[in-house]
């Protein structure tokens, strides 16, 4: 069982933040040798740097092979607070960059492909005319749960994604706020035959062709559960692809059929010739939220950010909303 720590006597004057970028790169290369050729000193420094981590904490830290090394339930709990602790260090220097100049600074952005393909341009251009000076980093994320390991290891500062409502009651170290409260729709292009009826059951969409996301996706997953729902068996899928935007091109230039957000039918009916057809579905919300942690405390340059994309997308929501009425 590892001692009691004194702080003032051991950590205080020992632990240097060198020392913990060293056991973080060691973590991150997965070896001694690894890391020791990334950061250009020798193997028996990072053993040793490693060794006074360990000694100094009275816990070991790694366990060792000749395969490489693997965190210990103590190496695992000092890894999170390293990454918080650089984390905090790195935003009070964009807090000292925002007092010389706040317009100025970066933001990390964590963002899924619908949403991107949506509203993240209108966005960024309103943004940029407001603070040229801010840098934004975009990082695509691949799904749109909420594990959010990019926003967990703090890599981005905020995440703009759709999320699933039953999951947002059980992740407690999250704010999630829902700017648009959307759900999935069946769309086809204008000149699709279907686009003239003003009612369309599921079954007579079986033979269709249908363009939807992989297996994996939320659209797709979502589409299984309404054919299901009415005793019938998945459509012939001719392609299946992440991407919103070739899904929209070629529904709306051809006679496929596809499942989308319906606000993204709405915002594109402006770009592209769609409709989404008066199919029956599950109604299950599948809103577009910001999230951030709720234990971090984020740069003024990325609050900024935040009240822009609030701002923004509620006029966008009024908008969209004020022109469906009238349509």
């Amino acid at each position: 069982m590892p001692r009691k720590i004194g702080w003032e006597d051991q950590l205080g004057r020992r632990l240097k933040l060198r020392d913990l970028h060293v056991f973080s790169m060691v973590v991150q290369r997965g070896s001694m040798a690894k890391a020791a050729a990334h950061l250009g000193v020798s193997q028996p420094a990072v053993s040793e740097v490693i060794a006074d981590l360990e000694h100094a904490l009275g816990a070991p830290l790694l366990d060792r092979s000749p395969r490489g090394v693997e965190l210990t339930a103590y190496g695992r709990a000092l890894l999170k607070r390293t990454h918080a602790a650089f984390d905090e260090l790195k935003q009070g220097i964009r807090d000292i960059e925002f007092l010389t100049d706040p317009t100025a600074g970066e933001v990390s952005v964590g963002c899924t492909d619908s949403v991107a393909a949506a509203v993240l341009a209108p966005v960024f251009q309103q943004f940029f005319q407001k603070y040229p000076k801010v840098v934004l980093h975009l990082h695509r994320l691949v799904t749109a749960t909420l594990e959010l390991p990019e926003l967990r290891e703090r890599s981005v500062d905020v995440v703009l994604g759709r999320v699933l409502m039953p999951l947002m009651q059980q992740d407690d170290d999250l704010n999630v706020e829902i700017l648009i409260d959307d759900r999935l729709v069946v769309a086809a292009g204008t000149q699709s035959r279907w686009a003239r009826r003003r009612k369309i059951d599921l079954t007579e969409l079986v033979n269709e062709p249908w363009i939807l996301t992989p297996a994996n996706g939320r659209a797709h997953s979502l589409m299984v559960e309404a054919f299901r729902a009415r005793g019938l068996d998945m459509p012939k899928v001719c392609l299946t692809t992440y991407s919103l935007h070739l899904r929209a091109l070629m529904v709306a230039t051809g006679p496929f059929i596809t499942a989308l957000p319906a606000f993204t039918v709405r915002l594109d009916a402006n770009r592209l010739p769609l409709k989404a057809l008066p199919v029956d579905l599950p109604v299950r919300s599948w809103p577009v939220a910001i999230v951030t942690l709720k234990n971090r405390t984020l740069s003024p340059v990325a609050q900024l950010f935040i009240d822009h994309v609030r701002d923004f997308t509620s006029a966008l929501v009024a908008h969209a909303d004020s022109e469906f009425r009238t349509a």
